[in-house]
Formats: structure tokens, sequence, C-alpha cells
């Protein structure tokens, strides 16, 4: 049986990763909370994160995929918006585990999203899967994200995606491309900080990895080769062939950007993908210049 229910398979890589499980022989069922799309296709289901959800009423499914959960990237990260991207993943997470619990037939697996914001900012040190939690806000949301998830029952292998900056047209990329096209790309706080990427084509391919193989636990799911901030940005820039000259201060970004700026663009995380490495997964794209050249040609062949 390959039947798949998907939580957030609206978003950026719920999308992609449903064309792909789908190429893949993959009967793909998602989870909205848009009535009108519930009552139009026999493969979305309505529901409520918070509210029950009846599980075995949508028949029985191999694996259950958590992506939901609130943009992380719209700021700035007022009190609100912060309790925004907490809550909606907390609610979607226990919802989905709470019927799991309740199911009569269970899938074999439970895929629930995280981000490599679980390490904090950690400067150079190397960080695998073992490395312990960082501090911050994005850590304190991974680590709750994560707990709800494995309250999952026994029997159902949980596994934890820390992703990292997926480099997709639509995605970390489109705020960059922006700036290049502007003429205004240049090292952000001297280009140092360490980004943990992945191409949009690589973090579907890890995500159907883990259905198919005995991963279990956290896997970041991050590019072979690590890079700097100043790698990517320069990458863009020579990929559109614009300029990279203009560097941005901490100070300023820290002013314009706070605590949203200081842990999503400052912060240096070192990543490695250890687990799915020793697993036997091979990237399509393990240097950053492929993954943004694959991400621009993508777009233009689109067009």
């Amino acid at each position: 049986m390959k039947r798949v229910l998907i939580a957030g398979g609206s978003g950026m890589i719920g999308q992609a990763l449903s064309v792909a499980l789908r190429a893949d022989g993959w009967e793909v069922h998602v989870l909205t909370r848009q009535s009108r799309l519930a009552a139009e296709n026999a493969e979305a289901h309505l529901w409520t994160p918070g509210e029950d959800l009846d599980l075995d009423a949508l028949g029985e499914f191999a694996a259950v995929i958590n992506l939901a959960g609130s943009s992380i990237s719209r700021m700035p990260w007022t009190k609100r918006r912060r309790d925004d991207i907490l809550d909606s993943r907390i609610a979607a997470t226990t919802t989905l585990v709470r019927a799991l619990n309740a199911a009569r037939k269970r899938p074999k697996v439970f895929v629930s999203g995280s981000a490599v914001g679980f390490y904090g900012g950690r400067g150079d040190e190397m960080l695998t899967e073992d490395s312990a939690a960082g501090q911050g806000f994005l850590a304190e949301v991974c680590q709750a994200w994560e707990e709800a998830a494995l309250a999952a029952p026994r029997g159902v292998r949980v596994v934890l995606l820390r992703t990292g900056l997926v480099l997709a047209h639509d995605g970390t990329l489109a705020p960059l491309r922006l700036l290049t096209r502007l003429f205004i790309a240049g090292p952000l706080a001297g280009g140092r900080a360490w980004w943990p990427w992945v191409s949009l084509r690589d973090e579907v391919r890890a995500i159907v990895h883990t259905l198919n193989s005995s991963l279990s636990g956290a896997i970041n799911i991050v590019g072979p080769t690590p890079a700097r901030s100043g790698s990517v940005i320069r990458e863009v820039a020579r990929a559109l062939s614009r300029p990279y000259w203009l560097p941005a201060p901490a100070f300023a970004i820290r002013l314009l950007l706070g605590r949203a700026g200081r842990e999503l663009l400052l912060a240096s995380q070192r990543v490695s993908p250890a687990a799915l490495e020793r697993d036997g997964f091979a990237f399509s794209s393990p240097t950053v210049d492929r993954a943004v050249a694959e991400a621009l040609a993508v777009n233009s062949a689109a067009h």
C-alpha cells in the first residue's frame, strides 16, 4: 500500500513533494482548511488544527507527513507573530499525534517537520543530529515541535526533518534575487556565517528517502558541502550576472529586522547531513553553486 497523508501540502515543499510522490506511484491525500478544495477533490480532506481528526474515516495510510506551520519569513516577529509560529506547529502536530493514537489502523511512519533552527547560532562548530539544542526563539520552537511529534504511538516510526534553507526560486532565493537585481547584493555582516542550505529537489528526495528507509529520529536535511552566507549570495549574483559588492553591517540587520534578522540571517550553523549520508543518500546538488543554478534554471525553463 502506497497511500500517504500530508498536512501542509499546499506549501512550497508540500506541493513539490506531492508531485514527486505521485510520480513514484503513491496515492497522495492532503489535509486542508479550505472547504471548497475538500468538496471538489476526493484526495483533499478538511481539518482544523487543534480539533479532533478521525484518521480511520479517511482510510488506511502507510505514512503521514506533517509540514504544517505558519511561515517564519514574514517579518517583523512581533509577539503575535511569534505566538503564531509556535502555536500553528504545536496545534497541527498534537492534532495528528492524537489522531495516530486513536486510529485502529496506524501508518508505519510519521514524518514531522522541524528545522536547523534547533541548533541556534553556533559559530564554526560542526553540528550533527547528535548535537545539543541551542538557544533562541527558533531553537525553543523546534524543541517543542519535535517533542510534540515524539508523542506518537509506539510502533510508528517517527522521523524529524531538521530542514535548512531551501534554495528554491520562490523560497529562500526570492529575497536574494530581488536584492541582486537591484544591484545591492553583498556580504551580510561580513558574509562569514554558515548557512545550512539545501536544494528543493534534494529536500523532497530526502523526505521520500525517509519513507523507504528505516531512519528514525532527527534527520538534518542540508547540503553536504557547508557554505557561508557570502558564498550563497555571491552565487546568486553570479547566476544573475550582477555585482556582489554592497556590504550590510550586522547592526543594520539587527536594527531593521530585530530578532528575525539575528536568528535567520546572522546565526551561524555549520550543519552536516550525517544521518542521511550514513543511510546512503546521494545528493543531486552537492554544492551551493549547483543548487542555485538548478533553482534559477528550473524557473527559467518553466517560463
